[in-house]
């Protein structure tokens, strides 16, 4: 068997070889290769530890800060998706500047002297809109996404081959010199390809062929595909992978998503992951062999912009990372990670020179130990029981072990590590420090469209809403008239007919005769597939009466199979029940349609576009009133913590500072039902939410520094979709102690 294994690793040697050859004109030697026991760069076997972290979800100016800390903290390896639709918002227009500077994010990894995984996809999933699509993909004419189709693999192979050619071009594959030591091919595939069948099977096996045929001199992984097609390294995604073997021995094994926490969706809980569970999982991980573990998240930063999904996900993509949201330490999350990982880094000798040999000492007790010919030896002693601690006696001493943990002894004598021990590390909570009073507001009532405008358009029946608005904008308006005869019953009795919406999602606003008459969400659960219904009484006048619906997409959907054919918006049945007649069915009847509200195309939210309406100041400002812009000014809080938005008061919007796109707000949508749920499915991860019932998801939106004028004054517009009020709102400083 020995002879075997040789063969096989002279096998992966030499194909890496040949692949670095044919990346280059002149002859390099591959430096990147990999067996069954681990991965070697430069001939030396490491244990490799990563971290994600997403450029857009952050600025070009807090990268430095971000990527120091990784190191500091004991990786070896920052972990990035590349976001197709943040490059290529347009079809052959492409963009790779500000924090779309995927180059400058890769080189300040390198410069900090860590390596980088990066994922390719161009399938990201990632809680990110439309998986990492860009929208205009959907409509290429033919097209099925993520299957055997012409249309769609000719598309994802152009943009793989635009950014492995930008990555040949500055020369950032390890065989150059670079950064990168592995990229990754399509993602959390396994699924799709159970649905769809033979054409998955031969999408997957194209995907492969295709991506080797990049040359990149690397290797390539697939993630959660246990059928990953040679020489594909298929790896594992969760909050435990310890029982995970590769689909052939020669491939080292892999954790790719080790889930740090879990991402916070408009009226859900804020999970909340023990450090204690985390490092415990990493721990358990290696003593099984493992090689790679990566934390998804290490940071998770913002959704800038329109950046969530539609799974209702918030602005805040936090996800409980060692790093939070603002960059700052999430203590004592970072800290004990950081203690795992030199504990990691001194039973590495014996890690990558032996298999483990395995001793048990009762049901729920056992040690993993590593040795090596040159003397070294390192031991983890594992108690698996979530409720009682044990003793156990190895190798003639005695240890405690603290229930659901593993000890690391690097020497096989000495602990230096238990998973559940927190030593010396500290323990910190967010705390935001309002910069003083209220603000001054100044307010605009958005105008309600009419057929007669010029920017509507008419069409028979419900039209699907993406389909209008290529998502350059999250509103659709849907505007009919109903025409009620005077001698109507209702009309006579003082009973109002009821109005039925059903929308595809994903919140609606509903107007008769100009009023707002009120709100539905779609389901958190289910927000693609289950339609939200607003189903109220209404008052119509004999006439003509002016239905108008504000159809508000909250992010597109960004996983499952043949998403592209998920449908928006309100595609009915729109309905009035009461009429002497019966039930009055509007979908098939003519509607007018108008893409985007008004202040969007007027640029309310910058500072030269908000001259061209009046807008009302002093105690005519328009409070609690829906479809309202607000505007102020604020100056540049004094210090460097990290600013905030306390957007508490408010319901439903959009944020811009100084013309930049915070994000949505919705803390209207508060958590409901069982807010002790999350979303955790672990054999014991204690784990708890940071969240009581009826409070918003989120409450504080991130203001980057370098968005703010230095020493000035700084514009604040804000989109009020249902009526909020703007005198709560404050700007904050925000710290951890």
């Amino acid at each position: 068997m020995d002879s075997v294994w040789r063969m096989l690793r002279i096998n992966i040697l030499v194909y890496l070889v040949v692949l670095s050859f044919l990346t280059s004109s002149s002859l390099v030697r591959a430096t990147v290769s990999f067996d069954g026991r681990s991965f070697m760069i430069n001939g030396q076997r490491k244990i490799l530890i990563s971290g994600s972290i997403h450029y857009p979800r952050s600025t070009p100016e807090m990268w430095p800060d971000l990527i120091k800390k990784a190191k500091a903290g004991g990786l070896d390896v920052i972990q990035t998706y590349v976001f197709w639709n943040v490059h290529e918002p347009q079809q052959g227009k492409y963009n790779f500047e500000g924090n779309a500077d995927i180059v400058k994010f890769l080189k300040l990894a390198q410069a900090a002297g860590l390596y980088v995984h990066l994922r390719i996809g161009p399938f990201i999933c990632a809680e990110w809109n439309f998986g990492g699509f860009p929208v205009w993909l959907k409509y290429v004419p033919g097209i099925e996404f993520r299957t055997d189709n012409g249309p769609f693999k000719s598309a994802m192979q152009g943009f793989v081959s635009k950014i492995v050619s930008l990555m040949k071009a500055e020369r950032m594959f390890e065989p150059q010199g670079g950064p990168i030591i592995m990229s990754q091919i399509e993602n959390e595939y396994d699924g799709v390809e159970y649905d769809i069948g033979a054409p998955g099977k031969a999408y997957l096996a194209w995907t492969a062929q295709m991506a080797v045929g990049q040359q990149t001199g690397v290797p390539w992984v697939m993630c959660k595909q246990w059928d990953a097609p040679d020489p594909m390294i298929d790896t594992c995604n969760g909050f435990y992978c310890e029982g995970y073997k590769p689909n052939k021995p020669w491939k080292p094994k892999m954790f790719t998503e080790v889930w740090t926490g879990w991402y916070t969706q408009w009226g859900g809980a804020n999970p909340h992951r023990p450090a204690e569970d985390l490092a415990f999982a990493v721990a358990r991980f290696i003593h099984n062999n493992g090689s790679f573990f990566n934390y998804y998240m290490y940071h998770g930063g913002t959704n800038f912009g329109r950046g969530g999904s539609g799974l209702f996900v918030t602005t805040s993509y936090d996800y409980d990372a060692p790093l939070d949201e603002y960059g700052q330490f999430n203590e004592p999350k970072y800290s004990h990670l950081t203690n795992l990982h030199k504990a990691i880094k001194q039973a590495e000798p014996a890690l990558v020179s032996s298999y483990p040999t395995v001793q048990w000492f009762g049901k729920n007790q056992e040690a993993h130990v590593f040795t090596s010919k040159t003397g070294a030896c390192a031991a983890f002693l594992s108690n698996y029981d979530p409720t009682y601690s044990a003793k156990i006696t190895f190798r003639n001493v005695q240890y405690d072990l603290p229930p659901w943990s593993i000890s690391i002894l690097p020497d096989c004598k000495t602990v230096v590590y238990n998973t559940a021990t927190l030593n010396n590390v500290p323990t910190t909570w967010p705390k935001f420090t309002p910069l003083g009073g209220p603000l001054s507001w100044q307010s605009h009532i958005e105008g309600m469209p009419s057929a007669d405008d010029r920017d509507t358009f008419s069409k028979n029946g419900l039209w699907e809403q993406i389909g209008l608005t290529w998502d350059n904008s999250d509103y659709l308006w849907y505007l009919t008239d109903v025409n009620v005869a005077a001698d109507e019953g209702f009309l006579k009795s003082g009973y109002w007919p009821k109005l039925t919406v059903q929308s595809a999602g994903h919140v609606m606003h509903v107007f008769v005769n100009g009023g707002l008459w009120g709100t539905a969400y779609g389901t958190l659960e289910s927000p693609n597939f289950k339609f939200p219904t607003f189903s109220k009484n209404v008052k119509l006048n004999a006439g003509v009466n002016k239905i108008a619906i504000l159809s508000v997409a909250v992010g597109l959907a960004n996983v499952g199979t043949h998403f592209e054919r998920y449908n928006t918006g309100v595609l009915g049945p729109v309905t009035l029940d009461g009429f002497n007649a019966g039930t009055r069915d509007l979908t098939k009847q003519n509607w007018n349609y108008k893409v985007g509200v008004y202040g969007e195309s007027l640029g309310l939210n910058t500072l030269s576009g908000s001259s061209s309406v009046e807008w009302i100041q002093g105690n005519s400002v328009a409070f609690k009133q829906p479809l309202t812009w607000y505007k102020t000014t604020f100056p540049t809080p004094a210090g460097n913590d990290p600013v905030a938005l306390d957007m508490v008061s408010m319901g439903k919007g959009q944020i811009w500072v100084n013309g930049r796109s915070i994000g949505r707000y919705f803390p209207a949508y508060t958590a409901q039902g069982n807010c002790e749920k999350c979303n955790y499915a672990g054999q014991y991860s204690a784990t708890k939410c940071q969240l009581y019932c009826g409070e918003p998801s989120q409450r504080w939106y991130h203001v980057p520094r370098s968005w703010l004028n230095p020493g000035g004054q700084n514009y604040l517009v804000v989109f009020e979709e249902m009526g909020g009020d703007p005198y709560w709102i404050r700007v904050a400083t925000r710290s951890r102690a």
